[in-house]
């Protein structure tokens, strides 16, 4: 205690001095909490979207992933119903508040006929119901929206199309797609009728008698069927949705799924190419995963099944976290060297200024430790002292930027999201960065305090 109260009155001596030090590790403490907390607000943002869009497990061929691309339906599951039906009705897994909804995934080639215009697409056929209650979910408390899935509600055969699909083929102006430029030349066949091989095949096995939305414009979607004969089914295209990357942009379609399963295996018995699992919180996932390798080795024992989590299906999520990280990383050591020659300069000009000081307390019977604790202590003071003012600016500066209202366009979205710095709350990160200042701070006194300590008694005492 009578270490403390001289180190604390030590400092006071020259204000000016410790208040510029103080002010130096307060505004590194709180650049590198508020950047971790936007680093936060990255990470859990794509976790959401990711999850929302393809749930926290995927059931899947164990190769679909690798080599699925090039031939989705190869490696489809063919009792997905049972499989389905087992993980809804876990006592294990329905305690986690799952949601489990089968997918179909396929090539095609979406055509605008009467605008003479067509383009290869990725079509996934979803169940809307499920899918719309995935959307909702939110397991880091985000204030993002929940917006309605417009296939839930819509006729059988509705679609939902990237805006670059859209543009492609000539649908802006009647799905009303902003931001939307006219070729240069454009070369419309406006009234050219649907060939008559191409109608045959898109007249459907059950129609749907519901009368189609007035103004919303129909496309024909062919793909090769399970058996390899080409089918075409027309679709109403009910909305354009933006994806965050070009290239998915153009080639996205959603579709019902009985309609995608009509499509590709007509009068065949149906398939799905994943089942996707969501949870009601992400720390469930590896709990989940062991749970439903057993439900799998009982209900698809003949069938060559894996199951891979959100993060295994999109590596730019983990690839993007680790930047982060890795610029996290940076930032702290570029603001730990900043803190480390401040208290070092501070420390080693106190030194020079009590040299005389030093000497008579040496000659007084203070020991070399005694000298080197006390400086030490010092710094550690600053330490602690810049490092929690600078915790408690960040944790005030981030609610009242949350609470602004700002938004941005991430990398990867559609959409503009919420701007937010998550420092309340992540309690690893604000301790881990102020105890690492502290101890920073302590480190860079101690060489100050050792060649303190190490003064000549005889030349200390006779320093001008």
């Amino acid at each position: 205690m009578i270490d403390l109260s001289l180190a604390v009155r030590n400092l006071l001596r020259n204000r000016r001095r410790s208040l510029a030090t103080f002010i130096a590790l307060a505004i590194g403490t709180s650049s590198i909490l508020l950047f971790g907390g936007f680093r936060k607000n990255i990470e859990y943002s794509m976790h959401t979207a990711y999850v929302r869009e393809g749930g926290h497990l995927q059931i899947q061929h164990r190769d679909m992933f690798l080599y699925g691309s090039g031939n989705p339906i190869k490696y489809s599951i063919a009792s997905y119903k049972a499989i389905v039906d087992a993980i809804a009705f876990d006592p294990v897994l329905s305690e986690m508040g799952a949601i489990v909804t089968p997918t179909l995934k396929f090539g095609g080639i979406a055509s605008n006929f009467s605008a003479g215009v067509s383009r290869t697409v990725i079509g996934l056929g979803l169940v809307a119901a499920d899918y719309n209650r995935m959307r909702t979910w939110n397991g880091f408390g985000l204030p993002l929206q929940s917006p309605h899935f417009a296939l839930d509600g819509a006729a059988n055969d509705a679609a939902i199309v990237g805006t670059g699909v859209a543009r492609v083929l000539l649908l802006c102006e009647p799905l009303g797609v902003t931001d939307c430029p006219k070729p240069v030349a454009e070369q419309r066949t406006d009234g050219e009728a649907l060939p008559s091989d191409i109608a045959q095949l898109a007249i459907r096995d059950a129609p749907d008698t519901r009368p189609a939305a007035a103004g919303k414009p129909r496309i024909e979607l062919l793909a090769s069927s399970a058996g390899g004969a080409p089918n075409v089914v027309s679709l109403e295209v009910v909305r354009a949705e933006r994806q965050g990357f070009k290239e998915v942009d153009e080639i996205y379609l959603m579709l019902h799924f009985p309609e995608a399963q009509r499509l590709i295996y007509g009068r065949a018995s149906p398939k799905a190419t994943a089942i996707m699992v969501q949870l009601k919180r992400s720390e469930q996932l590896a709990e989940a995963k062991q749970r439903l390798t057993g439900l799998l080795e009982a209900q698809a024992p003949g069938q060559s099944l894996g199951i891979l989590d959100f993060r295994d299906l999109n590596p730019f999520f983990v690839q993007t976290v680790q930047m982060f990280d890795m610029i996290f990383g940076f930032v702290f050591a570029l603001i730990a060297s900043i803190v480390l020659f401040t208290v070092g300069n501070t420390m080693s000009t106190a030194v020079m200024e009590r040299t005389v000081e030093i000497g008579t307390i040496r000659a007084m019977g203070l020991r070399q430790r005694g000298v080197q604790r006390m400086f030490v202590l010092e710094g550690m003071l600053l330490g602690v002292a810049g490092a929690v003012a600078g915790a408690v600016f960040a944790i005030v500066a981030s609610s009242l930027i949350n609470h602004m209202g700002l938004t941005w366009l991430p990398p990867g979205s559609g959409d503009r999201l919420p701007l937010q710095m998550l420092v309340w709350g992540e309690t690893a990160t604000i301790a881990g960065t102020t105890l690492g200042l502290i101890l920073i701070a302590a480190l860079s006194a101690w060489w100050p305090a050792r060649r303190a300590s190490r003064l000549v008694i005889v030349d200390a005492l006779r320093h001008v």
